[in-house]
């Protein structure tokens, strides 16, 4: 995916968007990938897989992401939301 490719995606796209890069990048099994699952104790990852996640994340918005922004993050839902609220901001 080009950078800022996300630029107008709903929810459901960015969820689909973000499943991609957890199977691929870290070997999720899809059927774990929920908006309630928790990133750190249902999915196994660790802050080193988050921050890969939340640089995959700036190229798909095409937006440089705060790591304070993501400090309240722990469940899919949650990192659709701030993804959501990224690409609905202005440029």
């Amino acid at each position: 995916m080009a950078k800022g490719d996300g630029a107008a995606a709903s929810r459901s796209e960015i969820l689909v968007t973000l499943s991609g890069y957890l199977q691929d990048m870290f070997d999720v099994p899809a059927d774990k990938i929920t908006p309630t699952a928790r990133l750190f104790d249902d999915l196994d990852l660790d802050s080193i897989d988050a921050v890969d996640l939340v640089v995959k994340l700036q190229e798909y918005t095409g937006r440089k992401i705060a790591p304070a922004e993501f400090k309240s993050v722990r469940t899919i839902g949650d990192v659709v939301e701030k993804v959501y609220a990224q690409l609905s901001q202005g440029s």
